[in-house]
């Protein structure tokens, strides 16, 4: 078994750090989450899996430094969706080099995967400029770069769609999409974590799967035991909404992800790796339900 590490978890009450810090805190390892609402029902589920929740702003390098002091590593991620991409930069700059005078050891960075190069989509080449950022900081430091959320599709910006019946993606419906299950990515980063000198110096993509807009419609048919038909929607329809997106949609189309799923594999044999259909059959598809206690009728 690994020594118990200390580590720092940013975004620790959100989806990706939160699944971060429950596989640290279920492997043993002492958990530091940040959160800028220390009072919120996820920071006390955190507590009570025996969290430590310290109150902080990533732009704010007083609060993370104070956080940081005397652990072992640091898990950085840091968001486009609220101040949009310059933002994002400027949060993961300031944690980083707080956390490089707090004396960390070991800094995990949560970028994408494709963001080694230049991509042209906004929230990608955010990631492009912190990596290259991060590398001249002086501290060991790792990235890991996921392909798409499998969560992304029983979230919120697809939930309505799926009630309809519908799996609207804009990409072609024989274009394959890799994606990765939250618990696969947090799976990696423990491992990454608690072997610093093995894996400092690397960039790590990961993926769990590999299959068509058709085929996840498919899967979630079974898992949810009702009819889900893939719709393929133009790009144009999502760059009217979102140019970040669009330019996504449209990378992801044109060039795509390009994890080696089986590498991968071979190298983390300890990662309880999904594939989305068995993803798919661990969801609560009780969302569906236009009458589910979410959804009440009038």
């Amino acid at each position: 078994m690994p020594r118990s590490i200390r580590v720092v978890v940013a975004g620790a009450t959100g989806q990706q750090g939160g699944a971060v810090a429950r596989l640290l805190l279920e492997k043993g390892h002492r958990v530091v989450g940040l959160t800028r609402r220390p009072g919120s029902p996820a920071a006390a589920r955190l507590r009570a899996l025996g969290a430590e929740v310290a109150q902080a702003d990533l732009e704010e390098g007083a609060s993370v430094r104070a956080a940081v002091q005397g652990a072992d590593a640091f898990f950085l991620m840091a968001t486009p969706f609220e101040g949009g991409p310059e933002a994002e930069v400027r949060e993961a700059l300031r944690a980083a080099e707080a956390a490089r005078a707090a004396g960390v050891k070991h800094l995990v960075y949560s970028s994408v995967a494709g963001a080694s190069e230049l991509t042209g989509i906004p929230h990608f080449d955010s990631k492009h400029e912190v990596e290259g950022r991060l590398a001249g900081l002086g501290v060991p430091l790792t990235v890991v770069a996921p392909a798409f959320f499998m969560e992304n599709l029983s979230g919120p910006a697809y939930l309505t769609g799926l009630r309809a019946g519908e799996l609207a993606l804009a990409l072609p419906p024989a274009r394959r999409l890799q994606t990765v299950a939250l618990a696969d990515l947090a799976g990696v980063v423990r491992i990454v974590l608690e072997r610093p000198t093995q894996f400092a110096g690397e960039r790590i993509e990961v993926a769990s799967d590999d299959l068509t807009g058709p085929e996840m419609a498919r899967a979630v048919s079974r898992a949810a035991r009702t009819q889900i038909d893939y719709v393929p929607v133009p790009v144009e329809a999502v760059r009217s909404r979102s140019e970040d997106l669009g330019r996504m949609f449209q990378w992801l189309d044109e060039v795509g992800y390009r994890v080696d799923l089986a590498a991968l594999r071979r190298r983390f044999p300890e990662v309880a790796w999904h594939d989305f259909a068995g993803w798919a059959r661990a969801q609560d598809w009780s969302v569906l339900d236009v009458a589910s206690p979410e959804q009440p009728t009038a």
